[in-house]
């Protein structure tokens, strides 16, 4: 290895890498993690560290947390899954991407470290494994930690954080993490530690008793944020940000936070921020109301989080969501319908793996579609996509590229129309 071009090279080509092929790279062992946690001397134990989990919300919880640690005047390592423009997205700190330098280095040693030890370790397994050894390595205070997948048996499982949190459980990866909610909520609890406060974003009454359960075995003081917060309703600024009106009574007193992340979907999302930050104060640490104000009124400077309800252009308006599963289109699907244009045209591409059918059958019938492949093994094909949407009452054109589909989507529209681009998170990151 001589330089960052050739260690990503090995990252992407010589590793099983889930987000590009799919089941067959997710390990069910945490075996590899833990032996390569072995060989860097578990840098975890030497930082705090906050776990996120969930099937929608967890990115965007993971960088609210982060922007609010930093604003308090925390150095706060971020690490969060998939990237969407620069491998280095995975890993920051205070905002900053971990040095291309750095990661050359890194894999140069593990190449070499591994002559020895011979471990067959996944994209995934790997990185997380980086994440740890430089967020020792630069004496962080605190790390938020978002799982990739699941729970039980992500590489992050590793850790005994300062605090668990897990937002919204519904139909994602069901082939990996079972077909049911329980199920899925099951894999996600596996994150809940012995003693170590939790958080559930929201009280769903589907899964309720799996956390409930998991944290009375565990010993772990259990919390529901939607039972302490609300978010009775949310309105768009013309900056962007969107202001959010909390239930009267809270336990922090709050009545109206603003945030530069517009996804309405963030109403479910800020109540487990709310109640985990309440926990951090009470573990010690000193986040004051004006940190909680400045972190959420900046999420995307100070984090540079990606691909949440992100406004790419006006004239026509021109909007990407990294929404992929029946929940995360619904609520998509949701501020759509509280969008005003004239037209709407939505660039769309989905992976193989997964059963598009509900996704589809939540789509507008009135939009035109533009379907297309994005540039990786698991994508659907763009004529098996289309033939699909069909089903569903979807009409629209196929295209070979996202590229494609997104310049034809532009020259179709009208300056008073919408342009959507979702559907995946790769299809997004292509565009971006």
């Amino acid at each position: 290895m001589n330089d960052y071009s050739d260690a990503l090279n090995y990252l992407y080509t010589q590793l099983p890498m889930f987000q590009r092929t799919g089941p067959a790279a997710y390990k069910h062992t945490l075996g590899n993690s833990l032996r390569l946690d072995e060989i860097y001397n578990h840098p975890h134990r030497q930082f705090r560290s906050i776990h996120v989990a969930g099937t929608n919300g967890k990115g965007s919880v993971s960088h609210m947390l982060a922007a609010i640690l930093q604003s308090a005047g925390y150095r706060t390592g971020l690490y969060t899954s998939p990237h969407l423009k620069d491998f280095r997205e995975r890993i920051r700190i205070n905002g900053e991407m971990i040095a291309e330098s750095y990661i050359a280095q890194w894999v140069r040693d593990f190449r070499r470290i591994n002559q020895t030890e011979k471990l067959e370790p996944s994209f995934f397994e790997l990185t997380v494994a980086m994440a740890f050894d430089y967020f020792a390595e630069q004496q962080v205070d605190m790390a938020v930690v978002e799982v990739g997948l699941g729970g039980s048996l992500d590489s992050t499982n590793i850790i005994t954080p300062l605090l668990s949190v897990i937002t919204n459980i519904s139909y994602d990866h069901t082939a990996l993490l079972g077909e049911t909610l329980p199920l899925i909520a099951g894999e996600k609890a596996g994150i809940i530690k012995s003693g170590v406060p939790v958080v559930i974003s929201q009280r769903q009454p589907e899964v309720e008793q799996v956390f409930i359960q998991k944290a009375a075995e565990e010993k772990a003081p259990l919390w529901f944020a939607s039972d302490e917060y609300q978010v009775g309703y949310s309105l768009l600024g013309i900056d962007g940000r969107q202001v959010l009106h909390l239930n009267e009574g809270n336990p922090s007193g709050y009545h109206a936070l603003v945030t530069d992340l517009a996804g309405i979907y963030q109403r479910q999302n800020v109540p487990g921020v709310l109640k985990g930050v309440d926990l951090l104060r009470s573990a010690g640490l000193a986040i004051s109301a004006d940190a909680v104000n400045a972190g959420l009124a900046d999420v995307k400077g100070l984090t540079g989080l990606l691909g949440r309800w992100q406004v790419l252009g006006a004239n026509p308006r021109i909007v990407c969501d990294t929404g992929h599963n029946e929940d995360g289109i619904r609520m998509v699907v949701e501020q759509l319908s509280q969008t005003a244009f004239k037209r709407l045209h939505i660039v769309i591409g989905v992976v193989s793996d997964k059963d598009p059918a509900k996704v589809l059958a939540l789509l507008p019938r009135d939009a035109h579609y533009y379907f297309c492949k994005a540039d990786i093994p698991r994508a659907l094909d763009e004529n098996q996509l289309q033939s699909r949407a069909a089903e569903a009452g979807l009409r629209g054109n196929v295209y070979p590229t996202v590229k494609e589909a997104f310049e034809a989507a532009k020259a179709a529209a009208d300056p008073e129309d919408m342009i959507f681009v979702g559907g995946s998170t790769f299809v997004v990151a292509e565009i971006l």
